[in-house]
């Protein structure tokens, strides 16, 4: 069966849809193995964002006090936000978070989390992201920003 590379974009909203056929594939590597590990699913995709849900609980994802850890929602934003940057970069770019800020508003304990990223703005080199964290009640548990460098040439190139 031969293979075929298809566009970031296309490659994840086939894969959301779940029409992907054997031997399609993706320039970039999706899932991503930080993703698998943690139980990341992409729910929704389109041009510049993105959204990723997951199943969380204390006993996997706790913290001392007993609520999910801060750092588990800054890498499920970070995964939502690198997902979205994805999807605008072009044939031989890459990219790379350059910035992240995470505002918590909420605690969170067993539950679904939805993260939604998208761009705030977009520069020919930097863009900037907003990704908010919401548990199933519809409450925001935190609030995340990033910018993200898109890489060209020589300093994509094995990235």
């Amino acid at each position: 069966m031969s293979e075929s590379v298809l566009p970031v974009l296309d490659y994840l909203q086939r894969h959301v849809a779940g029409t992907l056929q054997p031997g399609q594939r993706s320039p970039l590597r999706y899932p991503t193995a930080i993703s698998t590990l943690l139980g990341f699913e992409i729910t929704a995709v389109q041009h510049g964002s993105a959204t990723i849900t997951v199943k969380v609980d204390p006993q996997t994802h706790g913290n001392q006090q007993g609520t999910v850890h801060g750092g588990f929602l800054v890498e499920l934003a970070d995964a939502a936000i690198g997902t979205a940057h994805s999807t605008v970069v072009g044939d031989g770019e890459s990219f790379t978070s350059i910035d992240i800020r995470a505002t918590f508003l909420r605690p969170v304990w067993c539950d679904t989390l939805t993260a939604t990223a998208r761009p705030t703005h977009a520069g020919r080199t930097i863009t900037h992201y907003a990704c908010d964290i919401v548990r199933a009640d519809g409450k925001v548990a935190a609030s995340v920003t990033s910018a993200v460098m898109t890489l060209r040439g020589e300093a994509a190139r094995g990235r």
